[in-house]
């Protein structure tokens, strides 16, 4: 009767562990650069003045992000317990990576969601998604334990990602009309622009044998260690598989859903609203 117990217990294991699908939780340390001369609009910052901007962003620019996965969904949202207070980056997609929603995919339905709040109110954008054009390579070095293959592509810029602005190319403006403004004050949204297209790196490893990677990126036959986009890098730190508590993977519902395109340009059209509401209230000062 006892082995017959025994048995009996190691079937139900068995049986449970072969309905569970290869899952874990990847953490990433994101760190995006900011190049200072684009700040100042036709004023000159001094070194000091570039220090202290920098170091009141880096709480925007350095964060660290989880990736829940398996094998054919992912939860990524910002790591709360590393959060810091009353600035939670609410608003805007400042950074390169989702901004601080919680991005939902489905490799295998191609869904895509993403969970998020603007100006206190909560939406659930929908993306598509399309397989990326990945170009392959043959390259490999190791992160951490495991040989990460290098895959690049061309991909084009979230309007709502700041932090590939640069400073605008004046090479082919009229001369005259240069001379002509002269004196006039520049405003620092005229002398930047958001290219159309950047380049982005990844580095996955055929070991993890999951079509995932952290924020929107996937598609390649292995999870994604490393992604260069821009002047964004996100690198995992940590990873676990197959932990002993299984990994609970819901798409959000919360919040008016909403097209990407859509959302994008509501975004846009407030931002507007905001700085031409400011330029009223401070006679004097350009935004």
């Amino acid at each position: 009767m006892k082995n017959l117990c025994t048995l009996l217990l190691l079937t139900l294991a068995l049986t449970i562990n072969a309905q569970r699908s290869f899952e874990g939780k990847a953490t990433y340390m994101s760190k995006t650069t900011v190049d200072m001369s684009s700040w100042g609009g036709n004023r000159q910052l001094s070194e000091a003045q570039k220090k202290q901007i920098a170091a009141r962003m880096k709480s925007m620019l350095e964060k660290t992000y989880i990736l829940e996965f398996n094998q054919t969904e992912s939860l990524f949202k910002e790591d709360e317990k590393l959060e810091s207070p009353g600035n939670s980056g609410r608003g805007f997609r400042f950074g390169g990576f989702g901004g601080a929603g919680t991005t939902y995919k489905n490799t295998k339905d191609k869904v895509a969601l993403e969970a998020t709040e603007f100006f206190g109110k909560n939406f659930l954008v929908s993306d598509e998604m399309e397989t990326p054009k990945w170009e392959m390579s043959t390259e490999t070095k190791k992160i951490g334990n495991y040989t990460c293959y290098k895959a690049t592509m061309m991909k084009d810029v979230d309007p709502l990602d700041m932090t590939n602005m640069r400073r605008r190319n004046r090479s082919n403006d009229n001369k005259e009309e240069t001379k002509k403004d002269s004196t006039k004050t520049t405003k620092i949204s005229d002398e930047l622009e958001v290219p159309k297209q950047i380049l982005v790196t990844a580095w996955y490893t055929p070991q993890i044998p999951v079509t995932n990677g952290p924020a929107e990126y996937w598609g390649l036959p292995g999870l994604i260690l490393e992604v260069n986009a821009g002047r964004t890098t996100m690198l995992c730190t940590e990873l676990v598989l197959n932990p002993t508590d299984e990994i609970k993977i819901e798409a959000p519902t919360k919040g008016e859903k909403i097209t990407r395109k859509k959302y994008t340009k509501t975004v846009t059209q407030k931002m507007e609203e905001m700085r031409n509401s400011w330029r009223g209230n401070r006679r004097g000062r350009r935004f």
